[in-house]
């Protein structure tokens, strides 16, 4: 179930969640550090990831229609399109960047996500998917919006991106600290990233996985041809049939 706009915005108000911003979004800038005159769509709550990317490329943030929607940025021009996760507004290969956070496990549709998000990227497009793991204290522990929903495993992601035609080709982890309103734990956030990184690079509260279009669909596993399959020849069928 997609929770309500409201919660997104109020976690990212707060200081653990513009700290968690900050350790995401740095994560995101290193994938794609240049995104010069490309269209990115940020589907889900994303709005407080896409600013670093405004000023040089032309951004979108598609939210939910059952989640409701908020006017971003709260200056200027706004950048906010509803949406369905069975009907996106875009055109055919007419985006070059599609991030997806607040999204994937929350889906009660992910397989029609997925092929929409395909169906609207160009064929060198690129989808980043920030999605919690199963195995953090993120997915379980506290009362975050990266507790919501079906956190995944990074086996369990890369068969799902596999489904919808996406090749995985770059693997990133965020969040290795607990998700604590403790002051000591807020003021050492990036030497957690760092400790994590070295010691424990399995466990992240997120995964954040870049992935590229598949323009072929995996083949099928070969099936017996049932002309090549034995039979029984006429004479031995007709006696067959007599003792029958």
């Amino acid at each position: 179930m997609q929770p309500d706009i409201s919660q997104y915005r109020a976690f990212y108000d707060a200081r653990l969640g513009t700290i968690s911003r900050r350790l995401i979004r740095a994560r995101l800038r290193a994938i794609w550090p240049r995104v010069d005159g490309l269209t990115i769509v940020g589907l889900g709550y994303a709005t407080p990831y896409l600013a670093p990317f405004v000023d040089t490329a032309n951004v979108v943030a598609c939210m939910p229609a059952e989640g409701g929607a908020v006017a971003w940025p709260r200056a200027g021009r706004n950048r906010v399109a509803l949406g369905d996760d069975t009907n996106l507004p875009f055109d055919d290969a007419s985006i070059d960047r599609v991030i997806l956070i607040h999204s994937l496990e929350t889906s009660e549709v992910w397989r029609s996500l997925l092929r929409q998000v395909w169906r609207m990227l160009r064929p060198d497009g690129r989808l980043i998917v920030v999605a919690p793991n199963r195995r953090g204290l993120w997915s379980f522990l506290g009362d975050t919006p990266f507790a919501d929903g079906h956190p995944y495993s990074r086996g369990q992601l890369q068969r799902r991106l596999g489904e919808a035609m996406f090749l995985p080709e770059r693997w990133e982890g965020a969040l290795y600290g607990p998700p604590a309103r403790w002051s000591f734990v807020m003021r050492t956030g990036r030497a957690w990233e760092r400790l994590g990184r070295t010691l424990y690079p399995g466990i992240p509260g997120v995964w954040i996985v870049e992935a590229s279009k598949a323009m072929y669909a995996p083949a099928a596993p070969a099936r017996p041809n049932a002309s090549r399959r034995p039979r029984l020849a006429p004479a031995a069928a007709r006696q067959l049939t007599r003792t029958s």
